[in-house]
């Protein structure tokens, strides 16, 4: 029978943990961004909008997040899958720009980070250093 009791969970420390991370690099690399950090459900944990940034980006980058942690995997993978299957934006939740990635505790997805404000690849980046914060 399954351990049901032992779950790991993404806490509000570890988002902060995140969240800040990610920050710091947007701000290293003159990056105006909105970014967001859900817990692995989708539902938001932590989140800031950086001055300058652009109002659409605090819709986006929760979306990212979002895509993120329900489908656990990078929206970078829809943004490609999306260049020959263009169908793929028909999913619910499904967000096929670069800028979100699952976060990951003991081999297992807490959470999601999304990014949004710069180019898709500059949203990756900056999601990819607060990733990077949970070790």
């Amino acid at each position: 029978m399954a351990d049901t009791t032992d779950k790991k969970s993404l806490s509000f420390d570890g988002a902060r943990k995140v969240l800040d991370a990610a920050l710091a690099e947007a701000k290293k690399q003159k990056f105006n961004l909105s970014i967001a950090v859900v817990d692995e459900a989708g539902h938001l944990l932590s989140y800031a909008r950086m001055d300058e940034a652009g109002l659409a980006s605090v819709r986006v980058s929760v979306a990212k997040a979002r895509c993120a942690a329900l489908f656990k995997r990078p929206t970078k993978h829809w943004e490609e899958t999306f260049a020959t299957r263009p169908a793929v934006a028909n999913l619910p939740g499904v967000l096929p720009i670069e800028g979100g990635l699952p976060l990951t505790a003991g081999g297992k997805i807490v959470g999601a980070i999304g990014c949004s404000g710069a180019s898709s690849a500059q949203d990756g980046q900056v999601a990819a250093a607060g990733a990077a914060a949970l070790g």
